[in-house]
């Protein structure tokens, strides 16, 4: 039996379908990511696992019983079963030791670990206004987890925090999957944010789940340039357009696209093998460089940790095994 199993969930709003029949299945313990673009139904899908909102056909099961909407039960939402909105609120005037208390379930050595793990521990005697916007939602997320969920659903967890909040909820993420052994679903519009995190990838547009499959799949072996785009940097290489290309990638790839990440291409001064190029632009990231290359008429952007490339140097690119 499935941890839960989403089977051919739709919804419509006003005429229009939002969710076109959905369906995957996810394990116990497993970290499912979905991303796609700003109103691909990431977030409504997120709502109707939760019971939140009412699907129009299919059906949200978990642990083999059906997930009941707000037309079905009194009180909307499953016992087991937390949503973390992107807008959550906390009440105000009150002290975060307080509000934290109102919501709990658990013993109060349970919930120290929570606090802990949510790193606000700190924050106890402090009020809601006290406090930051990072800080303030991870005090609602101790809140969710206070209730003793076995899932939790997390909507946009990292929109409008600056780096090192960001840095912060990852980690607190990763701890409540790996210490407090809930099973996640995490769901965001920067695909980059969950590629490390989520052992199996979804990928959404126009209310249609396009793409499934663990991220290194995904970001190797995309459907389409939606999905390559949402994972990072890639070259779009037309072989019909530009058929120097087709002797590097082999003769497969004569008369078709390919998609080739900035890291896939190798690049050096010397050599007998590889295309030759002229370096346009150097770009510089910090840990690595983006090197924009000339070949064929085509600017490939290659990327490398050395620093020794200057534009108008001539240089030969390969691609790694």
């Amino acid at each position: 039996m499935a941890f839960l199993q989403i089977e051919h969930i739709t919804k419509i709003e006003q005429g229009k379908a939002i969710l076109k029949p959905i369906s995957f299945v996810q394990k116990r313990l497993q970290r499912i990511g979905i991303a796609g673009e700003t109103g691909s139904g990431k977030s409504t899908l997120l709502k109707i696992i939760a019971g939140l909102l009412q699907p129009d056909g299919g059906e949200v099961k978990f642990k083999g019983n059906v997930v009941l909407g707000p037309l079905d039960i009194l009180i909307p939402g499953h016992p087991k079963i937390a949503y973390l909105s992107q807008h959550f609120e906390l009440r105000n005037n009150y002290r975060v030791e307080e509000l934290l208390s109102m919501a709990n379930k658990l013993s109060v050595e349970d919930a120290a670990i929570i606090y802990a793990i949510c790193q606000i521990d700190h924050l106890m005697k402090r009020k809601n206004d006290e406090i930051s916007g990072g800080e303030k939602q991870r005090v609602a997320l101790a809140q969710l987890l206070s209730t003793a969920p076995q899932l939790l659903l997390l909507d946009e967890p990292f929109s409008n925090l600056d780096r090192v909040h960001k840095q912060i909820i990852q980690s607190v993420i990763d701890d409540i999957c790996t210490q407090l052994q809930i099973t996640c679903i995490l769901v965001s519009h920067d695909a980059t944010d969950i590629l490390s995190w989520a052992d199996h990838l979804l990928i959404m547009k126009d209310g249609k789940l396009i793409q499934e499959g663990t991220s290194k799949q995904l970001y190797f072996h995309p459907n389409n340039e939606y999905v390559a785009a949402l994972l990072g940097e890639y070259n779009l290489i037309d072989t019909v357009k530009h058929p120097a290309f087709a002797q590097l990638f082999g003769e497969g790839t004569i008369g078709k696209k390919a998609m080739v990440r900035p890291e896939q291409f190798t690049i050096s001064k010397d050599g007998s093998v590889g295309l030759s190029g002229i370096v346009k632009r150097v770009l510089f990231y910090g840990s690595y460089y983006i090197i924009e290359v000339l070949i064929d008429g085509l600017i490939i952007k290659i990327k490398t940790a050395a620093f020794q490339y200057y534009t108008g140097d001539k240089v030969l690119i390969g691609i790694s095994s």
